[in-house]
């Protein structure tokens, strides 16, 4: 059986609005739509990890992206509340060693960084990549392997809020054996059979003006 992981973050209670501090975007002052937020990681915390757990993943995701890009920030139209949603990873952190029970805010990101921070081992475990790595592919002068934690900047025109599941697992295992340019989904798979306990906290953010 799995166990249910207590975890809290600093700034926002369970299914509250973030705050933008920890945004990659934050609504304009008029007449631009969106603006560079600070992109601060957010102080977060665990506790109850069953014995045997011998590291830790963070994962954050956003179940609510536009499947298909066609409205997305487009002048006069909106993105539909019925389009088809995906998954958008923001945050993948991996092989967190056991006696981490905590991560202070700035952690992992206090700023956006053109191009991506850097993949692989830091201080705090592993840093897969994050999905900016797909949406920036095309743009010279932000492109490149998105690590660590960047935060939520949903299409401006978009009629729903987004939903931010920062989740904690506790596993058996002191290193997944990730390396290079991994992903969410990558990190999910191999931590197959390997969850000991689990956590998560919903926070939601919106750039539509007419939802703020």
């Amino acid at each position: 059986m799995t166990a249910a992981l207590t975890v809290s973050v600093d700034g926002w209670s369970d299914g509250d609005r973030i705050p933008g501090k920890f945004a990659f975007c934050v609504p304009a002052d008029d007449p631009g739509p969106v603006s560079l937020g600070s992109n601060t990681s957010p102080a977060i915390s665990w506790s109850g990890a069953p014995d045997g757990t011998k590291s830790y993943a963070i994962i954050c995701h956003d179940p609510d992206v536009p499947s298909k890009p066609d409205d997305v920030n487009q002048e006069g139209r909106e993105v539909p509340a019925d389009l088809p949603r995906v998954d958008f990873y923001h945050w993948v952190l991996v092989d967190i060693p056991a006696a981490t029970t905590s991560l202070a805010e700035g952690a992992d990101s206090t700023e956006v960084t053109a191009g991506g921070k850097a993949t692989g081992a830091t201080a705090n475990g592993v840093r897969g990549v994050n999905n900016y790595t797909d949406w920036f592919a095309g743009d010279a002068d932000m492109k490149g392997d998105y690590g660590g934690y960047d935060g939520p900047c949903p299409p401006w025109n978009d009629s729903i809020m987004h939903h931010y599941h920062f989740t904690v697992y506790a596993l058996d295992v002191d290193s997944l054996g990730l390396s290079g340019t991994f992903g969410g989904p990558e990190a999910l798979a191999a931590m197959e059979g390997h969850i000991l306990g689990k956590g998560s906290i919903v926070g939601t953010y919106t750039l539509n003006k007419g939802m703020l």
